[in-house]
């Protein structure tokens, strides 16, 4: 059985570069799972599996089909409870629902405002277009209008992550001593910034920032197969 994950690229599919997607293959490292990862550009996603979501991440595990990252976890522990848990019990998923939202009201909009020009930069001909009219319908702005606020959203950004700062003193991963999928979740957001925007938004002696390292080191260093821009 071929396990396999969807995910998202733009042009180069060597490049993947979701927050959702990095989330699972955490997620399925930690789970100790095999699987083929097939990235995918935004307007060839309605296509996978006849049509299943509109978005990826998209799990096939045999005959199970899963969409949503959250939803991924919640079933690689119910269904792998022989393998490394991605919850430690039921605070661990209240834990992870609280840094899902912490990470996609106030870190993802952050991110969006830093890269959209990235990304839209790295996409495909075709993609372009769909992602300029789509990001510049919800943003209320053109790619180039959000682009030239880019250097202050930089600046503003560490402090976005003082309760992560203030956590980390206690502890070296939000899961406590190792990483959950809590970890994952805030780890997806940064990764997605590192592919599509570069590094240095974060000091190097900033503690987020060291346990972004950690981070990108855990499972064979899977995090860093994919360079920084």
């Amino acid at each position: 059985m071929t396990r396999i994950l969807y995910s998202l690229c733009g042009a180069d599919e060597s490049r993947p570069f979701s927050p959702h997607c990095w989330k699972v293959v955490l997620a399925l490292r930690h789970k100790q799972l095999d699987f083929v990862e097939r990235p995918t550009p935004f307007t060839e996603i309605p296509k996978l599996e006849n049509g299943f979501s509109k978005t990826v991440p998209i799990l096939r595990d045999g005959n199970e089909l899963i969409r949503d990252s959250f939803d991924i976890a919640l079933y690689l522990e119910e269904a792998y409870p022989d393998r490394p848990t991605l919850f430690a019990g039921e605070g661990g998923k209240a834990l992870s629902r609280f840094v899902e939202r912490f990470s996609q009201t106030i870190i993802h909009p952050a991110i969006v405002r830093i890269a959209v020009a990235d990304i839209h930069d790295m996409l495909g001909d075709t993609d372009q277009v769909y992602f300029r009219k789509s990001r510049e319908a919800a943003l209320g702005r053109t790619l180039e209008e959000v682009k030239a606020g880019r250097d202050a959203e930089i600046e503003a950004f560490a402090a976005k992550l003082e309760p992560v700062r203030q956590t980390l003193k206690y502890q070296e991963f939000l899961g406590g001593d190792g990483p959950l999928f809590a970890d994952y979740i805030l780890f997806g957001a940064l990764q997605w910034m590192r592919i599509t925007a570069g590094t240095g938004i974060l000091a190097g002696d900033d503690p987020v920032a060291s346990w972004f390292e950690r981070c990108l080191d855990l499972h064979d260093a899977a995090g860093r197969r994919v360079t920084a821009a």
